[in-house]
């Protein structure tokens, strides 16, 4: 029954202040005083909690007690049909604090489904799980396994909760994600920022087997494995599903030289003096595993137009070597209307003359750093085409053979079919940045971090909630999008079942 203060003689939130004093008297006691801090937090973590969980409570039967002694008017129902009569009921709610009655009117109709105006008013949702605990899943969900999940929020909320009731949790926390990067505002840039950068990489993720590509669950069901639960090393080339991961920022310029990037140590020290950068503004990072590069990439630009409309900055775009996704940032780019510069990532260049260091010296001879940094020096002064000579006329000269020759011709033919992209003399000058750190740390942030754990298996759904929810705290956004996703999750259970402009007002406060 609704809560009557009047005809029981109570006041509102009387329970709640009997819990309180109840425990300011056990506190106030002999017993207590003789306990450690420690278990006087215990007690009051455990009492504290149900004194909160008497609050919502009593706040709840008041709310039903206004509701029933208030004018009762018929809501106005979507299908036309009037509810003309009213009675009691309730539902279960588990709260944060613990399991909670929500006693309200439910408005009935033959052959037609109860109406709760209150339920509206509290923006509640068809489950038992109230909209605090599906935040809790999210946001521990994002750092740890589903059974650490499980174990935490179960001791927290006094009752087990079903793996699948978690799993189900996350997925519905992070419906909303899409919709509320399309419907967001645009981002005014500050006025020094002459930048607008992007950057865009793979990083693979361990799946089940149904959430694997057609192609690779092919090869998958033709490999053999040597241990029964466990993947040994080699076999997880035909396990993973590749995630498009893009960044999107701003910046202002920073015009350096060659000896700014490759620093010798200062007098002293052992290491280079750090040379103040500009920061990174209104990044925004995230990855799918649901939808290819191309349509990341085309995100990727709509983002960045968010920052640039009018696409009076420049436009920088980082990427690593890859032939198609150079092809597939062309075509966004003249797709949208913008120019873009392309900057090849400096440290895959390394990664190449590392090798042909190696090839021309050998792994322990010091003379390969002395090559490498040299060559380095030169390429960031633009002589590209020097260097890959050079490189090729020493391995000449040696009568290098194999793959010792292989890694020199596949290091300078790296660098002559990339020779629009690596014009870092030119880059520097500018300001622009020429190393893909941003788009490294969000392949580990969003990924490696969370979705590499040992043991891991993700199928699709589960892994693409997991990436929405840590993209939206890595960049930032969680407590933005959270308001967003309870004002959907009003539109989609409530506004529909009331005539236009008549459902029961929902009140959100930022």
């Amino acid at each position: 029954m609704i809560a009557d203060y009047h005809a029981h003689d109570l006041t509102p939130f009387e329970n709640s202040m009997r819990h309180f004093e109840t425990l300011v008297e056990r506190l106030s006691g002999t017993e207590t005083k003789a306990l450690a801090h420690g278990q006087l937090e215990e007690v009051i973590g455990g009492e504290g909690r149900e004194l909160m969980r008497l609050l919502l409570e009593d706040h709840l039967a008041l709310r039903a007690h206004d509701e029933s002694i208030s004018e009762r008017v018929a809501p106005v129902a979507a299908d036309g049909v009037p509810r003309g009569r009213a009675r009691d009921s309730e539902r279960g709610l588990r709260s944060v604090f613990g399991d909670v009655r929500v006693h309200r009117l439910s408005w009935i109709a033959p052959g037609a489904s109860g109406l709760h105006p209150m339920d509206a008013e509290l923006n509640l949702t068809g489950e038992i799980y109230s909209i605090g605990v599906r935040r809790l899943v999210a946001q521990k969900a994002v750092r740890c396994s589903y059974d650490m999940v499980i174990d935490e929020l179960s001791d927290e909320l006094g009752k087990p909760v079903p793996k699948r009731q978690v799993l189900q949790l996350a997925l519905r926390a992070a419906e909303d994600f899409d919709a509320f990067y399309e419907g967001r505002e645009g981002i005014t840039p500050r006025e020094e920022d002459d930048l607008v950068l992007m950057s865009f990489d793979g990083k693979g993720v361990v799946m089940r087997m149904e959430g694997l590509r057609p192609s690779t669950r092919a090869a998958a069901e033709k490999g053999k494995h040597k241990l029964r639960h466990r993947l040994s090393r080699g076999e997880k080339a035909n396990r993973k599903r590749m995630a498009a991961v893009a960044a999107v920022w701003t910046s202002s310029t920073d015009a350096r030289t060659v000896d700014d990037i490759v620093r010798e140590p200062a007098a002293g020290s052992s290491s280079p003096r750090p040379r103040r950068r500009p920061r990174a503004r209104d990044k925004r990072v995230w990855a799918h595993l649901d939808r290819p590069m191309a349509t990341v990439i085309d995100e990727a630009f709509v983002e960045a137009l968010r920052r640039d409309p009018d696409r009076s900055r420049t436009w920088v775009v980082l990427v690593d070597g890859d032939k198609s996704l150079r092809r597939q940032v062309k075509r966004s780019a003249r797709k949208h209307g913008v120019e873009v510069v392309l900057v090849l990532d400096i440290v895959h260049v390394l990664e190449y003359l590392w090798k042909a260091g190696w090839a021309l010296f050998g792994k322990e001879d010091p003379k390969a750093e002395d090559w490498v940094t040299e060559r380095l020096r030169r390429l960031l002064r633009g002589q590209v085409s020097g260097v890959a000579a050079g490189m090729r006329r020493s391995a000449t000269l040696r009568k290098l053979t194999g793959t010792r020759r292989e890694a020199i011709d596949r290091c300078a033919t790296y660098l002559l079919k990339r020779k629009d992209m690596v014009r870092y003399d030119d880059y520097l000058a500018r300001g622009y940045p020429i190393a893909t750190g941003v788009i490294e740390g969000a392949c580990r942030h969003l990924i490696k971090d969370r979705l590499d754990i040992t043991g891991a298996r993700w199928g699709l759904e589960g892994a693409e909630s997991i990436l929405r929810l840590r993209a939206l705290r890595s960049s930032g956004d969680f407590d933005e999008y959270w308001l967003f996703h309870q004002r959907q999750e009003y539109d989609r259970n409530h506004r529909p079942l009331y005539d236009t402009a008549r459902c029961p007002p929902l009140r959100l406060v930022a």
